[in-house]
């Protein structure tokens, strides 16, 4: 699912809310997630899952093109581990 078809798939679950009240609220929603994971915090959606970030550390990678060895630096990339809800549908018939 793509941002508009989850806007559209709200406005017609919610038909009183203007399409620009929706859009408002996905916006705050996903800005809300980013910000709290910009702290190093996380974010648990009961019966979805939860979002955390995770370090990476610093190593050395290679540039597909050329094979030239590369030096690749320590990052924190974001996480999503499925609440046991999710790992249930996901896995039903």
């Amino acid at each position: 699912m793509i941002r508009s078809e989850l806007l559209a798939a709200l406005g017609q679950d919610y038909p009183d809310l203007r399409a620009e009240e929706v859009e408002q609220v996905v916006d705050i929603f996903f800005e809300e997630i980013s910000q709290r994971l910009t702290e190093g915090g996380r974010v648990e959606l009961r019966g979805f899952g939860a979002f955390s970030t995770r370090e990476r550390e610093a190593r050395k990678g290679r540039n597909p093109r050329t094979g030239e060895t590369v030096d690749v630096p320590a990052k924190r990339v974001p996480y999503f581990k499925p609440g046991k809800d999710m790992r249930r549908r996901l896995n039903e018939g």
